[in-house]
């Protein structure tokens, strides 16, 4: 039961996590690096509450999030793909967009610059107690979990699927390979790169309505706390591969999980914070290790034909 309660929490941990570094998988392969996750999740979170205090209704709570990072996935495809701008940069600034832009929201709107925090909220569908009682341990780290939660388990396989077994998964990738070629046969990259880019705005909209809906039930100020940028990390991780980067993402989720239980023995907080944050600097660290380690072997490897 401990082992299963740990993993609930686990779980809970990588769901954002694991719909961030999706994000940033799907436009990676588009030969795009969406540092934009972050700004994405965190107007979805805002959407969230705001939506579900207004309409008392969590399905439109979560439609609401979807639209708004949806919206600003439209935001960052126009300025990025468009209008020709340098990725990074139109990222960066639709991060500083969306924290400055909700806090703006807050004090204006809500005259809380503290955060929204409703009385009475719409809570997610989760699997009942009990449902799954007779999965051993497996059972106990699914029950209790919202519908995104699973959604987020279920995405893994579905962009695997997407990936490889349809024709806009192969136009994706072949964009992403070499943008000439695939024009050249035919393939309109800009629009693929749009295509990836929404996707991406769903993905990190799901994260931020999790976030924001599944216990917390309120918004805050940066409440995303880096997740994007560690989702980005466990993609480079998994070398934009679903199913490596779902694991490295639940790795950076057990080492979340470690640390709220290490709150249990009395641990600085500092640390307990700093968990996953060095468990994404440890992954990216052994991730340029291996790219390092390619770049050398290829000069021998082609030598050798």
């Amino acid at each position: 039961m401990e082992i299963a309660q740990f993993l609930n929490s686990a779980l809970v941990q990588t769901s954002p996590l694991l719909l961030c570094a999706l994000a940033t998988l799907v436009t990676s392969r588009a030969n795009m690096l969406n540092v934009a996750v972050e700004g994405m999740a965190l107007t979805a979170a805002f959407a969230a509450i705001a939506v579900g205090q207004t309409t008392g209704s969590s399905a439109m709570a979560l439609t609401g999030a979807l639209a708004a990072s949806t919206g600003m996935a439209l935001l960052f495809g126009g300025v990025a793909i468009g209008l020709g701008a340098d990725f990074i940069v139109a990222g960066l600034g639709l991060n500083i967009l969306a924290d400055g832009g909700t806090l703006f929201l807050l004090e204006e709107v809500y005259q809380d610059p503290g955060g929204l925090r409703p009385d009475h909220f719409p809570d997610l569908w989760r699997v009942p107690d009990g449902a799954l009682s007779f999965l051993p341990v497996i059972g106990g780290a699914l029950e209790r979990q919202s519908a995104i939660t699973l959604a987020a388990l279920v995405a893994v396989p579905v962009m695997a699927l997407f990936l490889y077994r349809t024709p806009l998964g192969y136009a994706l990738r072949a964009v992403g390979e070499d943008e000439a070629a695939a024009a050249a046969n035919g393939v309109r990259a800009a629009r693929v790169k749009m295509l990836s880019v929404l996707l991406s705005g769903v993905l990190s909209g799901l994260a931020g309505a999790q976030l924001a809906m599944d216990r917390l039930h309120f918004f805050l100020p940066a409440m995303t706390s880096g997740r994007g940028f560690i989702g980005l990390a466990a993609a480079l991780f998994g070398a934009a591969e679903p199913w490596p980067t779902a694991g490295a993402a639940f790795v950076f989720g057990l080492f979340g999980a470690l640390g709220d239980r290490l709150q249990a023995f009395q641990a600085p907080s500092e640390f307990v914070l700093m968990a996953p944050y060095v468990a994404a600097l440890l992954a990216l660290t052994v991730a340029r290790w291996r790219a390092v380690r390619r770049a050398r072997a290829a000069p021998v490897s082609e030598g050798g034909r």
